[in-house]
This record gives structure tokens, sequence and C-alpha cells, in this order.
């Protein structure tokens, strides 16, 4: 499966990952390839217990324009 992850810097210079489709799904590492590990692990952890409550894997998503 693939999702689509958010990346952003802390004011402590960590870099946080985020999986929009998967309410609560955070994690973070010292650079991005070890947030980006750091949050594939996060996925599989969250999507096992997110099945076994019987829930989706996901929810929807969407991308929208707004005017700034």
């Amino acid at each position: 499966m693939k999702f689509d992850v958010i990346l952003y810097s802390d004011e402590d210079g960590w870099v946080i990952a985020e999986c929009p489709a998967i309410p609560g799904c955070v994690s973070q590492g010292r650079d991005r390839d070890e947030a980006l590990a750091n949050i594939t692990d996060a996925i599989q952890g969250c999507l096992k217990v997110r099945r076994e409550l019987g829930l989706p894997d996901a929810v929807e998503t969407a991308e929208i324009e707004v005017e700034a």
C-alpha cells in the first residue's frame, strides 16, 4: 500500500512525519531518512491495530484549492 506522508521540521530541528490518511499516525526522526523509516514503522503498527479493532485501514483525504 502507498500512503502520502507530510514532513516538516519542529522548533528543535527534528523532522516530524504524519500520515494524514491514518488519524493519529505520527512519528519523527533526527533527519528526513530517519523520519521516513520511523513513519513506515508507525504506519505498519497503526494498520495492525486498526484491523484488530475492525476499523478501515485509512480515512478519505482530499486535495482542495484555497485562495491565499
